[in-house]
């Protein structure tokens, strides 16, 4: 049984475990960083500082919550752990949850891909109840050299999770991120993996979100993947959910609208902060390996196994791969179709 005075584990300080984890601490909830040595380092000089879509600021102190890169300590006790590494390191996690967390904890993917949860239920125990989930939202962190740390929300929606452990989204929930349980979760994910589509296309363009999204060329060339993604997964009978009411099989329409209709039917989806960007871009702006493989390399496999072309997704993942590690740098839409 959990309540809001379980003992809270984030397995990963990126932009989003951040935003999660400062969320629930702002709430009191009893929340454990589980953090690389230099995050580590940066939290306890200054803590963490909160901004919500709607502007409002909540300054986390670092006695609101605590701190340790080693995985010894930071597991022990463990009643809920929240992932939110990269899709890349979940086999990394999984080995360190399965070695120091206590039996019966309940581990929560928050992570992008469709796959996660999956993996941590093949190597965790089977006494471990595994909860896929959902963020819908943007997070966008500070520079590294600012003081304190800041993550900024510029994006809304409801975190979703699966319905397998009842009272756990009135836990997790708080004023700022409310949390709520869906019946079709795995579905939830994919209809995720088709938004997430643009997070490539985003970081290569190196614009903003509302800034490429008002460009119907970007546009288009999201929606083309998107129809890649779509006809992929239709031909294996995957069934996306809506994303923050939108279904699925309409995003690829609305997407190749003229400006002007656009603006108006998509009124909802620009309706972002100006600083709003995709997690690839930030990748990209601090030279890491991105996540391309566990998105457009998902529709690339989905397509293959059942003898389909993704042509452009083909396309997408050799600019992403060849840009990943150089300094940023903006490309257009026609260089990514050539």
């Amino acid at each position: 049984m959990v309540s809001d005075k379980s003992r809270i584990v984030i397995a990963g300080s990126g932009s989003i475990g951040c935003y999660v984890g400062g969320s629930l601490a702002a709430a009191n909830r009893n929340v454990n960083f589980f953090t690389r040595p230099r995050a580590e380092t940066k939290l306890r000089q200054s803590g963490l500082r909160i901004v919500d879509l709607d502007g409002a600021e909540h300054l986390v102190s670092t006695d609101s919550f605590q701190l340790n890169s080693d995985p010894k300590i930071a597991f022990a006790g463990a009643q809920i752990i929240l992932v939110s590494v990269k899709s890349g390191a979940t086999e990394e996690i999984v080995q360190l949850i399965s070695q120091f967390a206590p039996d019966n904890t309940i581990v929560v993917s928050l992570q992008n891909g469709v796959s996660n949860a999956e993996t941590l239920r093949r190597f965790l125990p089977d006494t471990m109840t595994v909860v896929a989930g959902m963020v819908p939202f943007n997070v966008v962190q500070s520079d590294e050299t600012g003081q304190p740390l800041t993550v900024r929300r510029t994006t809304q929606g409801t975190v979703l999770i699966g319905d397998n452990v009842p009272e756990l989204p009135q836990v997790l929930s708080t004023p700022s991120m409310p949390v709520q349980s869906h019946t079709d979760i795995q579905g939830v994910l994919w209809g995720k993996l088709l938004m997430n589509l643009n997070n490539a296309p985003n970081a290569l363009s190196n614009l903003p979100l509302a800034q490429q999204l008002a460009d119907r060329n970007w546009r288009k060339l999201v929606a083309d993947l998107m129809s890649e993604g779509l006809a992929a997964m239709t031909a294996h009978n995957i069934r996306p959910a809506k994303v923050q009411g939108v279904k699925p099989a309409i995003l690829p329409w609305i997407l190749r609208l003229p400006d002007v209709l656009f603006r108006v039917i998509a009124r909802r989806m620009l309706a972002i902060d100006p600083r709003a960007r995709s997690s690839m871009w930030e990748d990209f702006s601090r030279g890491r390996t991105t996540e391309i493989d566990y998105l457009q390399g998902v529709v690339i496999r989905l397509a293959s196994e059942k003898g389909l072309a993704a042509p452009l997704s083909a396309k997408v993942i050799a600019c992403v791969k060849k840009a990943e590690g150089k300094p940023l740098r903006s490309h257009s839409v026609d260089e990514i179709r050539a």
